[in-house]
């Protein structure tokens, strides 16, 4: 008997070895933002990351510096090297049950480029699509386009590829991302990296963490509203199902009168979209398309974003300052330089002064510069009446970038259009007076155009309106008590004020009375 046990003893002990030697042990896998071709961040520790078996040893090597690292129970594994300043081209390996080799790895300045569909607009839908795509060649500006996708928890990774900026590559990358990425790289003759994660026709509430919609109450009425979609999305999908062979056929009805009539076909009609995949949905897009990218060592973003805003642009003024607190609070890097763009003009010019909803949300981008290490282009003049896309990226990228060089370079420039800071009243006249005004203001074309003045009645009218120095005074006949001036305020306003660097005023208000969005969420 005792013999018969000790054979079976034997036995299981060796089924269990062949088992454990048979087993496999789980490859290192590296998320899309770390490959081939890709760029770190100069004078910051460079962060590797990925996945492989709970408690597995990863070694990473880069240079003459190594880091090892044991992935915790979900099997992540995270290392940091030495900072390095600027150059390369350089490898990293990262070793364990297998060894992936990185190449040609350069060390620069990394940048996320993010938005809606103004970032998303391509180099070859911009001005001069062909010649700009021809001169780019700049192999060592590198470019990342994030997979659009969103998701309802925060994911890992997503799919993407590092290219090198070439003839072949920038068509189809984020125009005004290149542009901004290309001045910075001229001037500053460093690597750069360039990372896209955009999507056309989003809200910045998307873009924005779970933890940052929870916490802030703000973000509470645009919760509840999808919440509400969600609910009554089985009876929705139940109506379409009913009556889908209703819609179809009328819809092949009036598809052939269209043709008939050589008309554009109406689109034809689909079953509801689930709301809790959607674009528009709080956090989704940060879930998808932000929150995979967190590890990664950056020098800053840059943000083109607030059509899909404007109609709640008094919101906009709370949740988007809270987005980029947000992003800062998980990137845990501090501060970093946050520059993003001011809506351009666009629609038909107005007649007479009045209430704008674009000119609100304008107005919440620009309070938004009262966070720490944040810059503003304004396009107020690269606009197009019939276009809320204009195809003038390369001005777009040209502002952000002299932003960039003041905020995160500390260059002493003149790289913003004068901004409000004052007012004072003498006799019927109102003072008013600006930061960045550099070597001085100018008005374009000769004449002051697009200032409006109002008194207590707050009925508004066009003014008149002259440098004085450093200053510009503002008056109009008939009103001799003036109290409050606007500039720029209207989806297309004409505006001339601007300073010798060429670079136009953010329009502006000196009122604080309630605007045609308040209380909209």
């Amino acid at each position: 008997m005792r013999r018969l046990k000790t054979a079976v003893l034997a036995l299981l002990i060796g089924m269990m070895l062949v088992v454990a030697c048979g087993a496999k042990t789980a490859e290192v896998r590296l998320p899309a933002a770390v490959g081939d071709h890709m760029v770190v961040q100069r004078g910051r520790p460079i962060t590797v990351w990925g996945w492989t078996d709970p408690g597995a040893e990863v070694k990473v090597t880069m240079g003459n510096a190594s880091a090892v690292a044991t992935a915790n129970p979900a099997g992540r594994f995270q290392v940091a090297l030495p900072a390095l300043e600027a150059g390369g081209p350089h490898a990293i390996t990262v070793a364990g049950a297998n060894t992936i080799e990185l190449k040609d790895v350069l060390v620069g300045d990394v940048w996320i480029c993010s938005g809606q569909s103004n970032m998303a607009m391509t180099v070859q839908r911009s001005n001069n699509a062909e010649e700009e795509a021809a001169a780019a060649k700049y192999p060592n500006i590198r470019l990342l386009t994030v997979e659009r996708h969103a998701a309802t928890e925060p994911e890992k990774d997503w799919k993407g590829l590092w290219v090198l900026c070439s003839p072949e590559t920038v068509p189809g990358f984020a125009a005004a991302g290149y542009f901004f990425g290309r001045h910075l790289h001229n001037h500053l003759k460093v690597p750069i990296g360039l990372i896209n994660t955009s999507w056309g026709g989003t809200p910045s509430e998307a873009w924005t963490s779970p933890e940052m919609v929870e916490q802030e109450d703000a973000f509470a009425p645009i919760v509840k509203r999808f919440q509400d979609q969600v609910a009554s999305y089985p009876q929705a999908k139940a109506r379409w199902e009913k009556t889908k062979d209703e819609r179809l056929a009328k819809w092949k009805e009036a598809v052939a009168k269209a043709k008939e009539a050589g008309k554009r076909p109406p689109r034809r009609p689909g079953p509801p979209q689930d709301p809790t995949l959607s674009s528009h949905r709080p956090s989704n897009l940060y879930n998808g398309m932000i929150a995979p990218l967190v590890p990664m060592r950056i020098c800053g973003a840059i943000w083109y974003q607030g059509e899909s805003n404007a109609g709640r642009a008094q919101q906009y003024g709370t949740i988007f300052p809270a987005m980029i607190v947000d992003w800062r609070r998980h990137w845990g890097q501090g501060d970093f330089p946050f520059l993003f763009v001011q809506l351009a003009n666009f629609r038909q010019r107005a007649e007479q002064p009045g209430d704008s909803a674009w000119a609100e949300l304008r107005e919440a981008q620009l309070k938004t510069l009262d966070l720490p290490n944040t810059g503003m282009a304004v396009i107020i003049d690269i606009g197009e009446a019939g276009d809320i896309h204009p195809k003038n990226k390369q001005d777009v990228g040209k502002r952000l970038a002299l932003a960039a060089r003041s905020v995160a370079h500390n260059e002493r420039l003149t790289y913003s259009g004068p901004i409000y800071h004052g007012m004072g009243r003498e006799d019927n006249k109102l003072r008013l007076t600006f930061d960045h005004v550099g070597k001085g203001l100018v008005a374009k074309g000769g004449d002051l155009k697009g200032f409006a003045i109002a008194a207590e009645d707050k009925k508004w009218v066009w003014a008149d309106a002259t440098i004085d120095g450093r200053t510009v005074l503002v008056w109009a006949d008939g009103i001799q008590e003036p109290v409050a001036v606007r500039y720029g305020w209207a989806e297309n306003p004409e505006c001339t004020l601007y300073n010798q660097a060429g670079l136009p005023a953010s329009p502006f208000r000196t009122d604080a009375w309630p605007g045609m969005t308040a209380g909209k969420e």
